[in-house]
Parts: structure tokens; sequence; C-alpha cells
């Protein structure tokens, strides 16, 4: 945890400095924590209990707010399927059964299609991109905007950075084998497979290994090495495909009931934000590491076959992408706001990528 606390270090001073405060001795006062009764919070997730990456965030977020408030403010984390199935925790924190959630907000296209764009979509802002808009660029704005209604307030919660193509049991070779295509595909991603003939299914991550074995399913994607690995998927599954095409940059969400963290003293809140924030960047940081590990054991050791979309293949996916995000924000007035604020921060990210990250890419191959 020391590393988190060099983080959380960093991003208070930030946190006070773009809110104007400082830190001042002055008129503060102690609390007697012995003294002080313990806040209760229950947090629900998407994840089975303890998954690697995924799971732990909230883990360790929870840590993170009790070892900083001392205390005041304790989160109990429970894993999908312990208090409720995976895809109601929004319905869950909305209601305030629960305070809290950890979840993915593309999961809750039915209820707010813009809601999609806070999670990832195809040929989109991979995760750097991400955390720029959303707190830099105007995107948190939004996101509070479209959560409102839901009496809902969200925190950027974590990125797996570019996500893998999927697990297939047959070669992709051309667009004709995407026809009639069942796979695992949540999100905008699926919208577009439904476009090109496939047949898109939405399903929590601990079915996804019996579905692949069984043939209830032909295909998935889940995040990358490390959580693929953990899954077995590798057993089910023949071919590893890259890159994700569907999910570049895969931010995940803290959801928190309005009302529950009106009632938080300032402080309280203050530590809420900013342990999200690190948990933001710690969830990257150990992607980044840990999928290399996975990848080599994949090849290492299970004789994965690794391929690559063939090129006209990835090109029609973008053109197609292109099409369907579009046609899907002018049918909702929040989505379409959201789309437009999106897409002009991604011409501009991209222009100055091209000169920066990508040159640099491009020359250290």
């Amino acid at each position: 945890m020391s590393r988190l606390r060099l983080v959380l270090i960093a991003i208070t001073g930030l946190f006070l400095s773009a809110c104007g405060g400082e830190s001042k001795q002055e008129g503060v006062t102690n609390i007697d924590t012995d003294k002080v009764k313990a806040i209760q919070w229950k947090l629900v997730t998407s994840w089975p209990k303890n998954f690697p990456g995924l799971g732990m965030g909230p883990e360790r977020f929870s840590v993170l707010v009790d070892e900083m408030s001392n205390g005041r403010l304790k989160i109990k984390v429970y894993g999908a399927g312990e208090l409720m199935p995976a895809f109601e925790v929004f319905d869950a924190v909305s209601q305030g059964s629960v305070q809290m959630g950890h979840s993915a907000a593309y999961y809750w296209k039915g209820k707010a299609p813009a809601a999609q764009f806070f999670t990832s979509i195809p040929f989109g802002l991979n995760a750097k991109e991400m955390n720029g808009w959303l707190h830099y660029g105007g995107g948190m704005e939004l996101w509070e905007e479209v959560y409102e209604p839901f009496g809902i307030l969200p925190l950027a919660g974590g990125n797996t950075g570019v996500q893998m193509g999927g697990w297939f049991n047959k070669e992709i070779n051309s667009m004709e084998d995407l026809k009639g295509l069942k796979m695992r595909l949540p999100g905008l991603g699926g919208e577009v497979l439904k476009r090109v003939g496939g047949v898109p299914v939405t399903l929590p991550g601990r079915e996804l290994y019996t579905a692949l074995q069984t043939g209830a399913i032909d295909a998935t994607e889940w995040v990358g090495p490390f959580n693929d690995l953990a899954f077995g998927l590798h057993k089910a599954a023949k071919f590893y495909y890259y890159p994700g095409w569907h999910e570049p940059g895969t931010t995940l969400e803290f959801l928190i009931n309005k009302e529950a963290f009106a009632t938080l003293p300032a402080d309280l809140q203050a530590i809420v934000r900013v342990a999200a924030r690190a948990i933001n960047q710690d969830m990257l940081d150990e992607y980044t590491s840990k999928h290399v590990i996975a990848l080599e054991s994949l090849i290492n050791e299970h004789d994965v076959i690794i391929k690559q979309f063939p090129d006209e293949v990835m090109k029609e996916l973008a053109k197609v992408s292109k099409l369907v995000i579009k046609e899907q924000s002018e049918q909702d007035e929040t989505m379409k706001k959201v789309y437009d604020a999106y897409m002009e921060y991604q011409v501009g990210v991209r222009k100055y990528h091209l000169i920066s990250e990508d040159a640099y890419s491009r020359l250290r191959q």
C-alpha cells in the first residue's frame, strides 16, 4: 500500500489546488475517533469477489477510505452474486438499497444510452485520453449529468487499457466469418457486431467459460491476458485475437448514491473522491504490468495461438463503427450531447498524439 499512499499524497494536493483550497493548521479541530461511531456503507460490484484487477479495485478503495478516514467510514465490498446479480448494481445504488457500486457504465445502455461513452466505444479514446477527457476535458460533468436523474454520482474507478479482441473457436479471415457469430460483446461494440451480421450477447464474467465451453456462444471478449488467464478462457477457445477495437480504453466506475453521499461530512466526501482517483490510476498500472506476465504464460505455458485481425476486417469494422455510433447518438438528445463533446475531444487529442505518443511508438519499432 505504500505506493498507493504516495499516489494519494500527490492526488490530494492536486485535488485541493483544483478546489482552491490550502492546508491550514489554524482552526483545525482534532477528532477523537474513539468517540465517533463509524459510518457503515455497502459497496456491490459486477465482478466476482476479489477477482484480479476489476474485483480488487473496490477492495483497495475500501482499505484506503478506512485508513484515510481513520476508521470513520467503513465500506464493505460484496462481489457479484453475494447480495445481488452483477447487472443489478445500478438499480441498487439508485434506489438506495446500497450506498455504492463498482461496475462499467455501458451495462446501463438500456437506462441511459449516453452512459456507454463513459466506459469505452469502438475505435475511441485510449486510457490516457479517457482520463484526460474525464478530468480535464469536461467528461465528468457530462457523466454526472447523465446519472443525475437516477440519483447517482459517478467517479472513474479504474481502467484496463486497450483490451484484447477476444477468444474464438475459428479463425477470422474476412467479414463473412463474423456473420452469425454469437459473441459475448457488450456496449456499442455489440451493436457494431449486430450490424455486420453477428449476434451480440451480454453475460457477466463468471458465466463466460461455461458458455464458451458448451457452445452457447462462439466467441467472447473479456479484458486481456491478466483476467482472461484467471478465468481459464484459454481452455475453452483456440484463437486469441487482437487488438480490442471495441474497447480501446475501458474505464470502470464507482457509483455513489447521492443522498448517502450528501450525509457525509466534507472531509469524508473528499476522501471518497481522492481514494477513487487513486484507484483509477492504480488499476491501470496493475493491468499494464500484469498483462505482460500473463501473456507470456498463455503463449509459453498454454500454447495459445495469438492472431491479429486482418486489416480488411479492421477497416470495415472502423467504418461501420463510425456509422453505428453516429446513428445511435442521433436517437437520444443526451447521447448526442455527449457524442459531440467526446468526438471534439478525440479529434484534438489525436492530432497531438500523432506527433507525440504515436510518433514515438513508430520510431521505437
